[in-house]
């Protein structure tokens, strides 16, 4: 699944940051500034968003 997040308008398609959640692996950032999560990790970042702790 990948999940752009930018708004109409806002940013310039290729420079829009994306969520790509893979089988292994979760790549979030934009083109060249990218950092790369293993499942486990993006559940921890998740947890701490869902929990408020960042």
């Amino acid at each position: 699944m990948k999940v752009i997040l930018c708004l109409d308008g806002v940013c310039i398609p290729p420079k829009c940051p994306v969520v790509d959640i893979q089988d292994d692996k979760v790549i979030i950032g934009e083109k060249d500034n990218v950092c790369t999560l293993t499942k486990e990790q993006f559940n921890i970042l998740k947890e701490k968003i869902k929990n408020n702790e960042i």
